[in-house]
């Protein structure tokens, strides 16, 4: 419903203003521009699609290899003694635990059709721990906070559209967002964690927050201590390593747990393929909606206001270019797509406003979206303060990852 208006709204702006521009200005070949938009982005949206069939079909196929190999059960069983501790409420050895850990295993894998899926087992079984069947528990909104902070490690996603626009380098974005989504994570975390009153000064939740935070803080260190040139050699060479040892890692516990790993990756290559197909109309509604929306000129007015305000302040300007992507990102996983690749196609993939739109997509998730799904389905009617912590994460996630775009792209 609120993509709804809001592609309701990019029209509606961009007439308004449109008209204004002809009226006031005497811009005749304004409503010539947007239709001329319309179908520029309406081809776009098609062949970016298209695009995407091979990519997405290479990557499912080596996720689905994970999956059945054990991967995911792998990944549950290390982060056990952590998320034990963050949901206490819990009883230990209830079901829930589990489909918790295999639902954010799969979204730090990037593995969003099985995600969502364990989430919403999760849901069911928390409400039957709930007490109160019309309000969010403390397990729920802690669950639902740690979902819209958008934990991830392979942002397999962006990287595939990065690839379709054109960037020399598709992965260079891989350690801004895992830097980016990891301090969005530890805020939003952190704060449930001091309103549930648990102790995050258990050796588990410090311990895993506290490493994390070190290794990104060394990471942060010795790319400061780079020439400028050499930050985006040495971190794409290190993504690309990392990507390459976790593909080879899926395939040898895939063939030690001898299941037919060829098997494996036709079918998920099978649902790489049907995904590609699938978003082409909703990725050509959105493009065309904010196609208008930016050739009638209200993308610039917006954009352009900001702008002054910054530099008023004296502050750098380039990073209001990516900002559509993460106003839209808590209302719309698919709008803030389409606004990155709006801005990607505006200014270049490669660009630093295509990069910080590229690492401000994979930093969080869809707050509002996550909310309306997970809680719709076991009737929670009172959310409690579960958008405004999940808001609080995505801000976090905003900040960190204008700060570590300058670092790694400016």
């Amino acid at each position: 419903m609120v993509l709804n208006y809001i592609w309701i709204g990019f029209f509606l702006i961009a007439f308004v203003v449109a008209l204004i521009k002809l009226i006031f200005l005497g811009d005749v070949g304004i409503f010539t521009e947007i239709m001329n938009s319309t179908f520029d982005t309406a081809k776009l949206g098609f062949e970016i699609s298209l695009g995407l069939t091979g990519v997405l079909s290479l990557w499912l196929g080596v996720m689905k290899i994970g999956e059945r190999g054990g991967m995911i059960t792998l990944f549950s069983r290390a982060a056990g003694p952590l998320f034990s501790k963050l949901f206490p409420d819990i009883p230990k050895g209830h079901p829930a635990s589990a489909s918790i850990l295999m639902n954010i295993s799969a979204n730090m894998l990037g593995l969003d059709n099985a995600a969502t899926p364990f989430g919403l087992k999760a849901m069911d079984q928390l409400q039957e721990l709930n007490p109160n069947k019309d309000q969010a528990s403390n397990p729920m909104i802690m669950f639902l906070v740690l979902n819209a902070s958008g934990l991830t490690l392979i942002p397999i996603s962006v990287m595939v559209y990065r690839a379709q626009m054109g960037a020399a380098n598709p992965s260079d974005i891989f350690i801004p967002v895992m830097m980016a989504t990891f301090v969005a994570t530890m805020v939003g975390a952190l704060a449930v964690c001091i309103k549930q009153r648990i102790n995050i000064f258990n050796k588990a939740i410090l311990g895993f927050f506290g490493g994390l935070a070190a290794i990104i803080a060394l990471t942060v260190f010795i790319f400061q201590s780079l020439p400028q040139d050499q930050v985006n050699v040495v971190s794409s060479l290190v993504a690309n390593i990392i990507l390459f040892c976790i593909i080879t890692a899926f395939l040898v516990k895939g063939m030690r747990s001898k299941i037919n790993v060829f098997d494996a990756f036709i079918d998920g290559a099978k649902e790489g393929f049907q995904t590609a197909v699938r978003i082409i109309p909703y990725l050509i509604a959105l493009l065309v909606g904010i196609g208008v929306f930016r050739a009638s000129g209200a993308m610039d007015f917006l954009m352009d206001g900001m702008k002054a305000v910054v530099g008023i302040f004296g502050g750098d300007t380039q990073w209001v270019d990516a900002m559509p992507t993460a106003l839209m990102k808590p209302l719309s996983g698919s709008g803030a797509r389409g606004m990155m690749i709006d801005t990607m196609r505006e200014f270049g993939a490669d660009s630093f406003a295509g990069r910080l739109s590229s690492v401000l997509q994979g930093a969080t998730d869809t707050t509002f979206f996550i909310v309306s799904v997970y809680y719709g389905a076991v009737n929670i009617k009172n959310s409690r303060y579960t958008v405004s912590y999940a808001l609080l994460a995505d801000l976090a996630g905003v900040i960190a990852a204008i700060f570590i775009s300058y670092l790694f792209f400016a």
